[in-house]
């Protein structure tokens, strides 16, 4: 499956940053800039060549056959986000049960630009005792890639915008959208 990733990433012209996440088992993912619905496809190829298995929260609705079947394959677990669930203490319970796990979130919440990131990342790494990895995608360049691993200090606007200032030095497809 790698090197057909790896086919695919080059005919598409990309290639990914040679850091990769040795050594930790268990961390929050954030990638941006998200602009695109490439970001997905990208993204999840780039995780076949590093050899990571992420994980990834979506909404309960979209896990009908054979659809489902598809996003559970892709490392996808269905949330309900119409009942009143803590997300935060669900994932940071995900933590426990498995024995390595990467948990991907875009934190703009959605392809849009969004000054106003959403924070559950954060909350879940700080919860679950996890670090967050910094990934990013540069479309401008054609690579992307593990950036850096950062551990939460507890101050979460401060925290926010270090990874703010990470991820801003990268191009998403839409850049007008990737702002931060």
């Amino acid at each position: 499956m790698r090197k057909i990733a790896r086919f695919i990433f080059w005919m598409f012209g990309w290639k990914i940053a040679e850091n990769s996440p040795v050594g930790v088992d268990k961390c929050v993912i954030v990638v941006g800039p998200h602009t695109s619905n490439w970001d997905f496809l990208l993204g999840r190829l780039a995780f076949i060549m590093y050899g990571v298995k992420p994980k990834i929260l979506i909404k309960k609705d979209l896990f009908f056959p054979p659809l489902g079947w598809l996003l559970r394959l892709m490392g996808g677990i269905p949330v309900d986000r119409k009942k009143n669930n803590n997300m935060t203490d669900y994932a940071s319970k995900l933590f426990k049960e498995y024995e390595q796990l990467y948990l991907v979130f875009t934190p703009e919440g959605t392809r849009s630009y969004n000054p106003n990131w959403k924070k559950g990342f954060y909350y879940i790494a700080q919860k679950a005792n996890v670090p967050i990895y910094i990934c990013y995608m540069d479309y401008e360049k054609k690579i992307g890639g593990f950036h850096s691993l950062f551990q939460p200090t507890g101050d979460i606007e401060k925290d926010i915008d270090y990874i703010k200032s990470v991820l801003a030095q990268y191009k998403g497809k839409f850049p007008e959208k990737g702002v931060y």
